[in-house]
């Protein structure tokens, strides 16, 4: 069977590139930074810059700029209603500086859900109103999955939004902690970072567990698309 042509945009750890060359497709990772592992086959550049149009079969963007498109950053954008004063900005930013990263952000989603491409996966948690009014029409709402539905010891609500792919399911479920015993800290340990400069890569770090299910499932989906065509 032919190898697909994947490309696994935003990501520098190599989590996503390596699950799904572990099944032998032709994979390639891009950002804007340099990859962690060094591979020879990640190349740096802006996502927007004409690599969505290279003929992939599949696309799945990890960590695309979210922080201003969440709920959880909402806040920062506006007060009640919709682009109204917030009440308080983050220390050291401005307005300004807050729409500006919402913009990138809508501007790079946007790039890639509507690329060329018949198979896209992207990772971003759940949006908040004034980043759905800016969103293509027919953007489907996420499937939000857990670290744990995948063997991993973790909570961290994560959205895909497909197009042309299949949800996710779970491959090896693990049963809950009980709120509030060690071992309940531990699976909340992405929250419970400590700030510092490195914290918002180490939060937005893919888990294998996870990748490895995309790989099989949306690998094996699109192969046998490939096939039938």
């Amino acid at each position: 069977m032919k190898p697909l042509r994947i490309l696994i945009g935003c990501e520098t750890s190599g989590i996503a590139r390596r699950a799904f060359a572990d099944r032998g497709h032709d994979v390639w990772s891009c950002d804007i930074e340099a990859a962690e592992d060094g591979s020879n086959r990640h190349i740096r550049c802006d996502i927007r810059n004409g690599i969505l149009q290279e003929g992939w079969d599949l696309l799945a963007v990890m960590h695309p700029p979210c922080t201003r498109l969440c709920r959880s950053g909402r806040r920062w954008m506006s007060g009640p209603g919709k682009w109204t004063e917030p009440k308080q900005l983050p220390k050291g930013r401005s307005l300004d500086d807050m729409r500006a990263e919402f913009e990138e952000g809508v501007s790079i989603f946007t790039a890639c859900w509507s690329a060329p491409i018949q198979r896209v996966a992207i990772e971003n948690p759940e949006m908040n109103d004034l980043a759905r009014d800016r969103m293509p029409a027919d953007l489907p709402k996420p499937q939000m999955v857990q670290p744990f539905w995948f063997g991993e010891r973790a909570y961290k609500a994560t959205g895909w939004y497909l197009r042309g792919l299949p949800p996710l399911f779970a491959t090896d479920l693990l049963q809950e902690p009980e709120r509030g015993t060690a071992e309940w800290k531990v699976w909340n340990r992405v929250h419970r970072m400590p700030p510092s400069e490195e914290r918002a890569r180490l939060r937005s770090r893919s888990f294998p567990g996870m990748m490895n299910a995309a790989a099989d499932q949306w690998g094996g989906w699109a192969e046998k698309k490939e096939a039938a065509a």
